[in-house]
């Protein structure tokens, strides 16, 4: 069996490298994604030739600790999950195809290593954002007011405050 070595997804990306995390905008799919130190140092490292044994030797050097393997796939697992990686993780280990993220962390245990996590956002297009009814505009409910919020006139509210004109 050929040894599974990832590829990090790097084309239509904003990548944005913070101290302890990296935020990744797609622009495929107006997704932003922020990458914990552990997902980021994982990601930085898939470059379609290292196995994933190596990766969590990698993140063993850089870290400066002890890794498990299950942290490598574990991070992997999420990168595929956010459409990060080019290639897939079909070829998990038998003890690892089918066990759920929720088990990987039990086996894995709360160490003082960060656990690889990846939050996500949809982003509004920008022709979503800019349809928003901005305060003191008549709305029929709070999801066309950019604050998210009507009064009973109908109008929407939010700083400077609700409009005095009445809504028909």
């Amino acid at each position: 069996m050929k040894s599974f070595c990832p590829l990090a997804r790097k084309k239509s990306l904003i990548i944005k490298e913070l101290v302890t995390e990296t935020l990744v905008y797609d622009l495929e799919n107006d997704k932003a994604h922020c990458l914990n130190d552990t997902a980021a140092r994982v990601w930085k490292n898939c470059n379609g030739r290292n196995t994933v044994s190596q990766l969590r030797a990698l993140l063993e050097t850089e870290i400066k600790a002890p890794v498990s393997e299950d942290v490598a796939w574990l991070a992997l697992d999420q990168l595929e999950k956010f459409k990060l990686l080019e290639t897939t993780t079909a070829d998990k280990p038998l003890q690892l195809a089918g066990v759920s993220r929720r088990e990987l962390v039990r086996r894995i245990g709360m160490t003082a290593l960060a656990l690889p996590l990846i939050f996500s956002i949809v982003a509004p297009t920008a022709q979503a954002q800019g349809s928003l009814l901005t305060p003191g505009s008549c709305c029929n409910n709070p999801t066309q007011c950019a604050s998210n919020s009507c009064n009973q006139s109908p109008t929407c509210i939010g700083i400077p405050g609700p409009s005095t004109k009445a809504c028909a």
